[in-house]
């Protein structure tokens, strides 16, 4: 798992209750060094500073810096920041404009807001892991997190396409990067409901119809830690020779045709 002692950065904190948070308190708990990024200084005190969960201590005792990953000199300054190697990456990191991308309607003519959401939530991939791999000096992981990209969903629309241009720019880098013994990954987790998903119209009911298809129960309200764990997983030493996949961690719903019939549902769902 996670070598205790090393570094961590995981990119694309928003709050208390965001998946990158899980991510970076499940690499704390095996005794990893963690660097968390916010888009921007005004993201941080929208979001994460105004959590509830959090106490001012909970606050001082992380390690949080600014990076907008659609700014290259940004990225470069980041991981030129950090003293010695690092170990592992995670890019937590996605957007789409949900007035002009997202919707009943999958046509659009906001082509500047596609670019956009391809660059933040795909190409960017690319631009972290260009400047982290470098400071993976000993080998290293970089995962990234999707969702069901070889399906379309409601409302999902081009959010979903960016999804799978991202697993494939997951696939060119571990084909770039296995030279230098530096594992890219993806996790594709099923709908958690964060304050990110819920800028996400049809989100919620997306939630309900997964527990539908879903033979473990999945709970979006409360699966941060097992999509955290899996993550952990592929950071750690016993996955050195997994690269470019995409891993499921989806209750299994992602395997299953139709809906679950009656005598399939978990007990007490």
């Amino acid at each position: 798992m996670i070598e205790a002692g090393k570094t961590y950065v995981v990119m694309g904190l928003l709050d208390a209750d965001s998946i990158a948070y899980a991510i970076g308190k499940t690499i704390e708990s095996f005794g990893g060094k963690v660097i968390f990024t916010v888009q921007s200084e005004r993201m941080k005190k929208i979001f994460f500073d105004r959590s509830k969960k959090l106490t001012d201590a909970d606050r001082e005792n992380l390690d949080i810096r600014f990076c907008d990953v659609t700014n290259d000199e940004e990225v470069k300054a980041l991981f030129d920041s950090i003293e010695g190697p690092i170990s592992g990456m995670v890019h937590s990191i996605g957007f789409s404009n949900p007035k002009t991308c997202l919707g009943e309607e999958f046509h659009t003519d906001a082509y500047d807001d596609l670019m956009k959401g391809f660059q933040i939530s795909a190409v960017s991939l690319a631009t972290v892991t260009r400047y982290a791999a470098p400071k993976m000096v000993e080998g290293g992981s970089v995962v990234t997190l999707t969702f069901a990209s070889e399906r379309a969903f409601a409302f999902y629309n081009w959010m979903g396409v960016n999804k799978a241009a991202l697993e494939a720019v997951v696939r060119g880098l571990a084909r770039r990067h296995g030279k230098e013994n530096v594992r890219v990954n993806a996790v594709s987790a099923g709908p958690v409901f964060t304050i990110a998903a819920k800028h996400i119209p049809g989100f919620e009911e997306l939630g309900n119809t997964w527990k539908k298809s879903s033979p473990l129960n999945w709970d979006p309200k409360n699966a941060q830690p097992e999509v955290a764990g899996v993550v952990a997983f592929l950071l750690g030493n016993y996955s050195k020779q997994i690269t470019g996949q995409t891993i499921y961690v989806d209750g299994g719903a992602s395997i299953i045709g139709g809906e679950l019939m009656p005598h399939e549902l978990p007990e007490g769902s």
